[in-house]
């Protein structure tokens, strides 16, 4: 079985908890919490991703960081749940998948909108009510800045990419240009 379909089912069972305690937003701000925490940091996932730490000092390590973040029993056991199972591996991609699922429950859609300054919120907002026009569903716009990008956008909607950075088409001339 594909980490991918492992991670669906973990994400899946987590909605169907977060739904019947009437808890699927703070379950998801939680998972989201921990799965960073654990993205974020090398030596953490060296600890709980290493053969050689003792079991029980991955499970006391977990707990620690449950605690830690403050966050409900249903993610602390499933945190748990996973170090038991040799999963933890899985949580950022877990989290991932929990929240486009809780996203849509709600009929949300999420864009991830990278610029490389920020822009206007008039920008966002004419942003916002096209890409809700179209989608014909409520948008949540996530914003980043890359100065990288040099100038324009990049729009992320699901697997849908949309580049018009200036960088893409700096590269792009680059590669029409140089020989191989």
């Amino acid at each position: 079985m594909s980490a991918a379909h492992v991670s669906r089912r973990y994400a899946r069972a987590l909605l169907d908890i977060g739904m019947s305690e009437n808890g699927l937003d703070a379950l998801v701000s939680d998972v989201t919490k921990i799965a960073e925490t654990f993205a974020s940091s090398a030596d953490l996932r060296a600890a709980l991703l290493n053969p050689e730490v003792a079991h029980t000092a991955r499970k006391a390590i977990l707990t620690e960081i449950c605690a830690k973040l403050a966050v409900g029993k249903t993610a602390r056991n499933a945190t748990l749940l996973l170090g038991d199972r040799n999963r933890v591996a899985l949580l950022p991609e877990i989290a991932h998948m929990l929240r486009e699922m809780n996203d849509a429950q709600k009929g949300l859609l999420r864009a991830e909108v990278t610029t490389a300054v920020a822009l206007s919120d008039a920008f966002y907002q004419k942003l916002l009510a096209t890409l809700e026009r179209i989608s014909k569903k409520r948008v949540v716009l996530d914003k980043k800045h890359d100065p990288a990008l040099i100038g324009g956008v990049v729009l992320r909607i699901g697997d849908l990419v949309l580049d018009s950075s200036l960088k893409t088409r700096l590269d792009g001339l680059k590669h029409a240009l140089l020989p191989n």
